[in-house]
């Protein structure tokens, strides 16, 4: 998901650490533009101490949870008569002017102000004055960003819903396009049994729903609002914290001031979510890679998901697929990268939190864009079906069927059916033919009871077809499983 906003377009350059010092300087004792713990200390921070603190180039792109929470903070103080209505009515005014200079790209962003909640604020001050310093009252910056956090992952989890929907309709349709197209199954990567293409991609279908139920379930745990748990131990005033819930589309306000300001377990369990779908992103994608060589030549990528190599004219690589493959490690590092942040901390809040976000950031638009890129792969890709249904025939993949038939028509045990099998396999890989163009005598003189009516399951069409277990390969499998999906996915 790419939620860049506009404000990047504008962002301050590097400054020198005297500038760095005199900006910091300067809003210590300027007003709105004052540090927000500026009374208590006597100077400013080093150069050094400013550029660690600062969070403002990557948490920026919280802007617009941040202004929805304080418009509703603000809304409820008035509610609770701890502000007047003309303070919030001035308030809302200014956010909505902060908002959309934020979007226009005119905010000129400040290290000295540290975050996007800062920036915020004194641009507010600015433009409401008074109305606008009374805003903070009843919250700390700690349940501010715990607050804007779980907003922002929020929108991001319904988007990320949104694109695995397009992805597992692709799915669904080229599934219901090949469901009766034969190709091998593969155990260990050997030909193990046949199967049809569109079984195949609609075990992908349930991996991914899965994946999006999981994302569901991060989505209801995360729903809870910190908002009016102020620095750590609630507040004083006389605030609703499920007037603010309700506004904000919360289920419900967090119970524990201390577990509202301090946990971050909601966004690990989004990276853990991000890290699993990434992982049966990167299985597809490497069946796409595998399928693509010309040692397979199970299917084609066009143009549009390929790309040419700069000294061989005659390559086509499927570079989208081997992408999606390796981005795994930077989701699932991610996930690594925030546990190992969160692993030691006390209770309640502690700057190491502060890096919290940039992983999570990171994870999401990767994760946006494999989504989006193996769902263009999806569409685009065009099955070889020829190949595939002359490879399903190799490695003597019948052999199952071979012995169920056994089991089925003479009343063998399987595991004599299995030693037969295994010694009409042999016969026929001496003779260096398929199953089904050995001699029925060359079977007879392993099993004299072996009939001619043994061919009618040697082929691969006969094997997927027989395969009518519920879950099974079988064409009419497929069928009902695609039309189940389509429910689904209305």
């Amino acid at each position: 998901m790419n939620s860049q906003d506009n404000s990047d377009s504008k962002p301050k350059g590097k400054q020198s650490p005297d500038q760095l010092s005199a900006t910091a300087a300067k809003n210590h004792t300027s007003g709105a533009g004052q540090s927000m713990w500026g009374g208590r200390f006597g100077g400013g921070p080093s150069a050094i101490m400013q550029e660690i603190n600062a969070s403002i180039d990557f948490d920026k792109r919280l802007y617009r949870e941040d202004i929805a929470g304080s418009t509703a903070h603000s809304e409820m103080l008035a509610a609770q008569g701890i502000i007047s209505v003309a303070d919030k009515d001035a308030i809302h005014k200014g956010l909505t002017q902060v908002q959309r200079e934020i979007e226009a790209g005119q905010m000129v962003f400040d290290p000295a102000l540290e975050d996007i909640h800062m920036h915020v604020e004194s641009r507010l001050r600015e433009l409401a004055g008074d109305a606008g310093a009374r805003l903070h009252t009843g919250r700390s910056r700690n349940d501010q960003v715990a607050t804007d956090f779980r907003l922002w992952c929020r929108t991001a989890i319904d988007q990320l819903d949104a694109a695995y929907k397009a992805l597992l309709t692709a799915i669904v349709d080229q599934a219901d396009t090949h469901a009766g197209a034969v190709m091998p199954g593969f155990t260990h990567l050997q030909t193990a049994q046949p199967v049809t293409l569109g079984h195949h991609l609609m075990a992908y279908y349930e991996m991914f729903t899965r994946d999006r139920a999981r994302l569901s379930d991060c989505r209801k745990r995360l729903n809870e609002n910190p908002l009016g748990a102020a620095a750590l131990a609630g507040t004083s005033f006389p605030i609703d914290r499920h007037q603010t819930s309700d506004l904000l589309g919360f289920d419900k306000p967090m119970a524990n001031s201390l577990d509202a300001v301090s946990a971050r377990d909601f966004a690990m369990e989004f990276l853990s979510v991000m890290s699993i779908g990434a992982v049966h992103l990167s299985r597809l994608a490497d069946e796409i890679v595998l399928w693509a060589t010309s040692a397979f030549r199970f299917l084609e990528l066009s143009d549009g998901f390929s790309t040419g190599s700069s000294i061989m004219p005659q390559k086509r690589n499927p570079d989208a697929a081997e992408l999606v493959r390796a981005k795994v490690g930077r989701i699932t590092g991610s996930m690594t990268g925030l546990m190992m942040v969160m692993k030691g901390l006390p209770l309640a809040y502690s700057k190491d939190m502060q890096e919290d976000k940039e992983p999570v950031f990171q994870a999401v638009d990767d994760f946006a864009l494999c989504l989006a890129a193996m769902t263009g792969m999806m569409i685009d890709l065009k099955p070889n079906t020829k190949n595939m249904a002359a490879a399903a025939g190799l490695g003597f993949s019948t052999a199952t069927d071979l012995a169920d038939w056994l089991v089925r028509v003479l009343g063998l045990p399987f595991r004599d059916a299995h030693h037969i099998t295994g010694a009409v396999v042999k016969a026929a890989e001496t003779k260096g033919v398929d199953l089904s163009d050995l001699p029925l005598k060359d079977m007879q003189a392993i099993e004299p009871r072996i009939t001619a009516d043994i061919f009618t399951v040697l082929t691969v069409e006969a094997s997927v077809s027989s395969r009518t277990s519920f879950g099974g390969t079988a064409p009419e499998n497929v069928k009902k499983a695609v039309g189940a999906a389509r429910e689904t996915l209305k």
